[in-house]
Protein backbone atom coordinates (compact mmCIF):
# COMPACT_ATOMS: atom_id res chain seq x y z
CA UNK A 1 0.00 0.00 0.00
CA UNK A 2 1.37 3.68 -0.62
CA UNK A 3 2.55 5.34 2.44
CA UNK A 4 1.41 8.75 1.57
CA UNK A 5 -1.98 7.46 0.90
CA UNK A 6 -4.83 9.20 3.17
CA UNK A 7 -8.17 7.16 4.01
CA UNK A 8 -10.74 9.27 3.82
CA UNK A 9 -13.51 8.78 6.36
CA UNK A 10 -17.07 10.52 6.31
CA UNK A 11 -18.93 11.55 9.42
CA UNK A 12 -21.25 13.83 7.36
CA UNK A 13 -24.03 11.45 8.18
CA UNK A 14 -22.87 12.04 12.21
CA UNK A 15 -21.16 14.89 12.70
CA UNK A 16 -23.82 17.03 10.32
CA UNK A 17 -25.95 15.39 12.66
CA UNK A 18 -25.61 18.51 15.46
CA UNK A 19 -26.59 20.93 12.94
CA UNK A 20 -29.99 20.30 12.41
CA UNK A 21 -31.15 19.08 15.99
CA UNK A 22 -30.47 15.00 14.73
CA UNK A 23 -33.44 15.35 12.18
CA UNK A 24 -32.05 13.98 9.03
CA UNK A 25 -34.54 11.15 7.69
CA UNK A 26 -34.22 8.19 5.79
CA UNK A 27 -34.33 10.05 2.44
CA UNK A 28 -31.90 12.35 3.09
CA UNK A 29 -29.63 9.63 4.55
CA UNK A 30 -30.11 6.96 1.90
CA UNK A 31 -29.47 9.70 -0.50
CA UNK A 32 -25.98 10.79 0.72
CA UNK A 33 -25.04 7.17 1.06
CA UNK A 34 -25.71 6.51 -2.31
CA UNK A 35 -23.77 9.52 -3.42
CA UNK A 36 -20.79 8.94 -1.27
CA UNK A 37 -20.25 5.42 -2.44
CA UNK A 38 -20.71 6.32 -6.42
CA UNK A 39 -17.91 8.26 -5.57
CA UNK A 40 -15.91 5.67 -3.83
CA UNK A 41 -15.74 7.69 -0.18
CA UNK A 42 -14.01 4.60 1.59
CA UNK A 43 -15.69 4.71 5.18
CA UNK A 44 -19.21 6.72 5.58
CA UNK A 45 -20.08 7.42 9.03
CA UNK A 46 -23.52 7.79 10.23
CA UNK A 47 -25.63 8.29 13.35
CA UNK A 48 -26.92 10.27 15.98
CA UNK A 49 -24.62 13.39 16.83
CA UNK A 50 -23.55 12.23 19.83
CA UNK A 51 -23.43 8.45 18.57
CA UNK A 52 -25.19 5.55 19.16
CA UNK A 53 -27.65 5.17 22.28
CA UNK A 54 -27.63 8.84 22.35
CA UNK A 55 -30.82 9.96 21.24
CA UNK A 56 -32.45 11.67 24.35
CA UNK A 57 -33.88 14.57 25.45
CA UNK A 58 -30.07 15.99 26.96
CA UNK A 59 -28.84 16.26 23.38
CA UNK A 60 -31.46 16.25 21.56
CA UNK A 61 -33.38 12.53 20.14
CA UNK A 62 -33.00 11.78 16.34
CA UNK A 63 -36.16 11.38 13.46
CA UNK A 64 -34.91 7.94 12.98
CA UNK A 65 -33.87 5.02 15.44
CA UNK A 66 -29.88 3.81 15.11
CA UNK A 67 -31.37 0.53 13.39
CA UNK A 68 -32.71 2.60 11.28
CA UNK A 69 -30.48 4.74 10.32
CA UNK A 70 -28.12 2.16 10.09
CA UNK A 71 -29.90 -0.54 7.95
CA UNK A 72 -30.39 2.24 5.45
CA UNK A 73 -27.03 3.13 5.03
CA UNK A 74 -26.19 -0.35 4.67
CA UNK A 75 -28.78 -0.91 2.19
CA UNK A 76 -27.39 2.29 0.15
CA UNK A 77 -23.61 1.70 -0.03
CA UNK A 78 -22.45 -1.64 -2.07
CA UNK A 79 -19.13 -0.52 -2.10
CA UNK A 80 -18.12 2.09 0.89
CA UNK A 81 -17.67 0.48 4.49
CA UNK A 82 -20.26 1.68 7.07
CA UNK A 83 -18.80 3.23 10.45
CA UNK A 84 -20.60 3.95 13.74
CA UNK A 85 -19.35 5.60 16.58
CA UNK A 86 -20.29 5.88 20.30
CA UNK A 87 -19.35 7.02 23.22
CA UNK A 88 -19.66 5.20 26.44
CA UNK A 89 -22.48 6.57 28.94
CA UNK A 90 -24.74 7.02 26.08
CA UNK A 91 -24.11 4.03 24.47
CA UNK A 92 -23.55 0.83 25.41
CA UNK A 93 -22.23 -2.54 24.70
CA UNK A 94 -25.96 -3.76 23.45
CA UNK A 95 -25.63 -0.77 21.22
CA UNK A 96 -22.17 -2.43 19.80
CA UNK A 97 -24.12 -5.15 19.32
CA UNK A 98 -26.64 -3.85 17.05
CA UNK A 99 -24.59 -1.82 14.75
CA UNK A 100 -21.95 -4.85 14.44
CA UNK A 101 -25.71 -7.13 12.98
CA UNK A 102 -26.47 -4.27 10.84
CA UNK A 103 -22.99 -4.32 9.12
CA UNK A 104 -21.20 -1.53 10.70
CA UNK A 105 -17.88 -2.24 9.45
CA UNK A 106 -16.01 0.34 11.70
CA UNK A 107 -16.79 1.20 14.96
CA UNK A 108 -14.94 4.21 16.27
CA UNK A 109 -15.32 4.54 20.37
CA UNK A 110 -14.74 7.61 21.69
CA UNK A 111 -13.50 8.87 25.36
CA UNK A 112 -12.48 12.35 26.76
CA UNK A 113 -8.92 12.77 26.14
CA UNK A 114 -7.56 11.99 29.15
CA UNK A 115 -10.13 9.04 29.95
CA UNK A 116 -9.03 6.04 27.68
CA UNK A 117 -9.61 3.53 30.43
CA UNK A 118 -13.36 3.96 29.69
CA UNK A 119 -13.09 2.65 26.25
CA UNK A 120 -11.65 -1.10 27.46
CA UNK A 121 -14.75 -2.96 27.18
CA UNK A 122 -16.18 -1.79 24.32
CA UNK A 123 -12.66 -1.80 22.43
CA UNK A 124 -12.42 -5.37 23.51
CA UNK A 125 -15.66 -6.42 22.40
CA UNK A 126 -15.13 -5.10 18.77
CA UNK A 127 -11.43 -6.75 18.38
CA UNK A 128 -13.47 -10.29 19.59
CA UNK A 129 -16.68 -9.53 17.12
CA UNK A 130 -13.86 -8.87 14.52
CA UNK A 131 -15.25 -5.34 13.76
CA UNK A 132 -12.17 -2.80 12.62
CA UNK A 133 -12.11 -1.15 16.25
CA UNK A 134 -10.86 2.77 15.84
CA UNK A 135 -9.75 4.67 19.50
CA UNK A 136 -10.67 8.54 19.36
CA UNK A 137 -9.86 11.21 22.22
CA UNK A 138 -12.46 13.76 21.85
CA UNK A 139 -11.59 18.01 23.42
CA UNK A 140 -7.88 16.68 22.57
CA UNK A 141 -6.70 20.50 23.12
CA UNK A 142 -7.58 20.03 26.86
CA UNK A 143 -4.21 17.65 27.07
CA UNK A 144 -0.80 18.06 26.17
CA UNK A 145 0.72 16.20 23.22
CA UNK A 146 2.69 13.84 25.76
CA UNK A 147 -0.63 13.20 27.49
CA UNK A 148 -2.34 12.48 23.86
CA UNK A 149 0.44 9.76 23.43
CA UNK A 150 -0.06 8.38 26.67
CA UNK A 151 -3.74 7.45 26.45
CA UNK A 152 -3.48 6.45 22.32
CA UNK A 153 -1.56 3.66 23.85
CA UNK A 154 -3.53 2.66 25.68
CA UNK A 155 -6.41 2.88 23.10
CA UNK A 156 -3.93 0.36 21.24
CA UNK A 157 -3.79 -1.90 24.15
CA UNK A 158 -7.26 -2.20 24.55
CA UNK A 159 -7.37 -3.31 20.85
CA UNK A 160 -7.65 -0.34 18.66
CA UNK A 161 -6.63 -0.58 15.21
CA UNK A 162 -6.54 2.87 14.71
CA UNK A 163 -6.39 5.96 16.99
CA UNK A 164 -6.36 9.39 17.16
CA UNK A 165 -7.64 13.22 18.03
CA UNK A 166 -10.80 15.16 17.56
CA UNK A 167 -10.20 18.84 17.72
CA UNK A 168 -14.43 18.77 19.08
CA UNK A 169 -14.41 22.82 19.34
CA UNK A 170 -11.97 23.81 16.39
CA UNK A 171 -9.41 25.57 19.16
CA UNK A 172 -5.99 23.94 17.30
CA UNK A 173 -3.98 25.86 14.89
CA UNK A 174 -1.44 24.03 12.66
CA UNK A 175 1.36 24.01 14.94
CA UNK A 176 -0.74 22.59 17.64
CA UNK A 177 -2.04 19.55 15.42
CA UNK A 178 1.57 18.92 14.21
CA UNK A 179 3.16 18.34 17.71
CA UNK A 180 0.02 16.13 19.28
CA UNK A 181 0.28 13.83 15.70
CA UNK A 182 3.69 13.59 15.83
CA UNK A 183 4.34 12.53 19.63
CA UNK A 184 1.79 10.19 18.86
CA UNK A 185 3.08 8.71 16.19
CA UNK A 186 5.94 7.81 18.66
CA UNK A 187 3.91 5.79 20.57
CA UNK A 188 1.79 3.94 18.69
CA UNK A 189 2.69 1.51 15.61
CA UNK A 190 -1.49 2.15 13.79
CA UNK A 191 -2.79 4.56 11.42
CA UNK A 192 -3.90 8.12 13.33
CA UNK A 193 -6.34 9.67 12.41
CA UNK A 194 -7.47 13.20 12.67
CA UNK A 195 -10.57 14.91 12.45
CA UNK A 196 -11.07 19.23 12.56
CA UNK A 197 -13.20 21.66 13.20
CA UNK A 198 -13.90 25.21 11.78
CA UNK A 199 -14.62 27.54 14.72
CA UNK A 200 -11.46 29.82 13.57
CA UNK A 201 -11.32 29.12 9.56
CA UNK A 202 -8.36 26.18 10.20
CA UNK A 203 -10.05 22.98 9.75
CA UNK A 204 -8.30 22.92 6.45
CA UNK A 205 -4.74 23.68 7.39
CA UNK A 206 -4.88 21.25 10.38
CA UNK A 207 -6.09 18.26 8.20
CA UNK A 208 -3.16 19.40 5.94
CA UNK A 209 -0.56 19.41 8.86
CA UNK A 210 -2.16 16.13 10.61
CA UNK A 211 -1.29 14.33 6.70
CA UNK A 212 2.02 16.11 6.62
CA UNK A 213 2.77 14.95 10.14
CA UNK A 214 1.89 11.07 9.57
CA UNK A 215 -2.17 10.70 10.17
CA UNK A 216 -3.12 8.40 7.50
CA UNK A 217 -7.12 8.51 8.26
CA UNK A 218 -8.60 12.20 8.09
CA UNK A 219 -12.14 13.12 8.20
CA UNK A 220 -13.99 15.33 5.95
CA UNK A 221 -17.67 16.14 5.77
CA UNK A 222 -19.28 17.24 2.58
CA UNK A 223 -19.83 20.90 2.67
CA UNK A 224 -18.13 21.06 6.32
CA UNK A 225 -21.50 19.87 7.45
CA UNK A 226 -21.24 19.37 10.97
CA UNK A 227 -21.67 21.12 15.19
CA UNK A 228 -20.39 24.63 15.27
CA UNK A 229 -19.04 26.17 12.23
CA UNK A 230 -18.19 22.48 10.67
CA UNK A 231 -16.01 20.23 9.72
CA UNK A 232 -13.54 19.84 7.15
CA UNK A 233 -14.78 20.54 3.74
CA UNK A 234 -14.52 17.35 2.32
CA UNK A 235 -14.62 18.33 -1.54
CA UNK A 236 -12.01 20.65 -0.81
CA UNK A 237 -9.91 18.20 1.62
CA UNK A 238 -9.75 15.75 -1.59
CA UNK A 239 -8.43 17.46 -4.56
CA UNK A 240 -5.93 19.13 -2.23
CA UNK A 241 -4.60 16.35 -0.19
CA UNK A 242 -4.10 14.61 -3.69
CA UNK A 243 -2.22 17.70 -5.03
CA UNK A 244 0.05 17.66 -2.29
CA UNK A 245 0.65 13.98 -2.58
CA UNK A 246 -1.31 12.24 -0.28
CA UNK A 247 -3.84 9.94 -2.68
CA UNK A 248 -6.78 9.00 -1.84
CA UNK A 249 -8.82 7.23 -4.81
CA UNK A 250 -11.65 9.21 -4.60
CA UNK A 251 -13.60 9.94 -7.97
CA UNK A 252 -13.41 14.03 -7.93
CA UNK A 253 -16.73 14.58 -9.99
CA UNK A 254 -18.67 11.98 -7.94
CA UNK A 255 -17.18 13.67 -5.14
CA UNK A 256 -18.46 17.41 -5.77
CA UNK A 257 -22.20 15.95 -7.32
CA UNK A 258 -22.33 14.30 -3.64
CA UNK A 259 -21.41 17.41 -2.19
CA UNK A 260 -23.81 19.13 -4.73
CA UNK A 261 -26.61 17.22 -3.59
CA UNK A 262 -25.59 17.39 0.59
CA UNK A 263 -26.11 21.38 0.28
CA UNK A 264 -29.16 21.04 -1.48
CA UNK A 265 -30.77 17.98 0.94
CA UNK A 266 -29.09 17.78 4.06
CA UNK A 267 -28.99 21.47 5.18
CA UNK A 268 -30.72 24.45 5.02
CA UNK A 269 -27.19 26.50 4.25
CA UNK A 270 -23.53 25.08 4.41
CA UNK A 271 -22.41 26.05 8.25
CA UNK A 272 -20.42 29.44 7.99
CA UNK A 273 -17.78 30.24 10.77
CA UNK A 274 -20.01 33.12 12.42
CA UNK A 275 -19.41 35.14 15.65
CA UNK A 276 -20.60 32.63 17.94
CA UNK A 277 -18.30 29.75 16.61
CA UNK A 278 -15.57 32.00 16.91
CA UNK A 279 -15.77 32.67 20.27
CA UNK A 280 -16.56 28.57 20.82
CA UNK A 281 -13.35 28.20 19.70
CA UNK A 282 -11.50 30.74 21.49
CA UNK A 283 -12.92 29.27 24.48
CA UNK A 284 -12.01 25.35 23.81
CA UNK A 285 -15.63 24.62 23.76
CA UNK A 286 -17.30 21.30 22.37
CA UNK A 287 -19.42 22.35 18.97
CA UNK A 288 -21.52 20.60 19.85
CA UNK A 289 -23.43 22.83 22.70
CA UNK A 290 -23.66 26.15 19.32
CA UNK A 291 -27.60 25.32 19.72
CA UNK A 292 -28.25 24.62 22.91
CA UNK A 293 -26.29 27.85 24.01
CA UNK A 294 -28.28 29.69 21.38
CA UNK A 295 -31.73 28.47 22.38
CA UNK A 296 -31.08 28.82 26.02
CA UNK A 297 -28.98 32.40 25.93
CA UNK A 298 -32.00 33.77 23.80
CA UNK A 299 -34.38 32.47 26.41
CA UNK A 300 -32.84 34.35 29.18
CA UNK A 301 -31.60 37.04 27.45
CA UNK A 302 -27.74 36.51 27.97
CA UNK A 303 -25.12 36.96 25.78
CA UNK A 304 -24.31 33.60 24.25
CA UNK A 305 -20.55 34.63 23.72
CA UNK A 306 -20.59 35.01 27.79
CA UNK A 307 -21.74 31.70 28.30
CA UNK A 308 -19.33 29.74 25.99
CA UNK A 309 -16.07 31.87 27.52
CA UNK A 310 -17.60 30.60 31.34
CA UNK A 311 -18.12 27.00 29.84
CA UNK A 312 -14.32 27.05 28.77
CA UNK A 313 -13.55 28.52 31.99
CA UNK A 314 -14.86 25.37 33.76
CA UNK A 315 -13.72 23.37 31.26
CA UNK A 316 -17.11 21.51 30.98
CA UNK A 317 -16.94 18.51 28.15
CA UNK A 318 -19.85 16.67 25.93
CA UNK A 319 -22.30 15.18 28.34
CA UNK A 320 -22.49 18.15 30.62
CA UNK A 321 -25.23 20.29 28.43
CA UNK A 322 -26.87 20.50 32.03
CA UNK A 323 -24.13 22.99 33.23
CA UNK A 324 -25.72 25.71 30.19
CA UNK A 325 -28.72 26.05 32.27
CA UNK A 326 -26.81 26.41 35.67
CA UNK A 327 -24.22 28.93 33.38
CA UNK A 328 -26.58 31.40 32.07
CA UNK A 329 -28.83 31.43 35.12
CA UNK A 330 -25.78 32.64 37.38
CA UNK A 331 -24.99 35.18 34.59
CA UNK A 332 -28.35 36.17 34.13
CA UNK A 333 -28.72 36.81 37.91
CA UNK A 334 -25.10 38.50 38.18
CA UNK A 335 -26.72 41.08 35.72
CA UNK A 336 -30.01 41.07 37.20
CA UNK A 337 -28.10 42.10 40.44
CA UNK A 338 -25.53 44.80 38.48
CA UNK A 339 -28.77 46.78 37.31
CA UNK A 340 -30.87 46.27 40.17
CA UNK A 341 -27.18 47.77 42.43
CA UNK A 342 -27.15 50.44 40.33
CA UNK A 343 -23.87 52.60 40.15
CA UNK A 344 -21.44 52.52 42.84
CA UNK A 345 -21.63 54.95 45.88
CA UNK A 346 -20.02 58.54 44.94
CA UNK A 347 -20.75 58.24 41.12
CA UNK A 348 -23.36 60.44 39.30
CA UNK A 349 -26.38 58.94 37.43
CA UNK A 350 -26.30 60.15 34.39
Amino acid sequence: MDPQRVLIHDPTLRDGHHAVRHQLDRDQIRGYAAAADAAGVPVVEVGHGNGLGASSLQVGRAKLSDDEMLSTVREAMPNSRMAAFMLPGWGTTADLQKAVAHGADVVRIAAHCTESNLTERHLGFLRDAGVEAHGVLLMSHMATPERLAEECALLVKYGAQAVGILDSSGHYLPPDVTQRITAIAEAVDVPMIFHGHNNLGMAMANSVAAAQAGARIIDGCARGFGAGAGNTQLEVLVPVLERMGFPTGIDLYALLDAADLAERELMPAPPTVDSVSIVSGLAGVFSGFKNHVLDISAHWGVDPRDVFFELGRRQVVAGQEDLIVDIVMELRNDTTKRENDGPPRGTARS
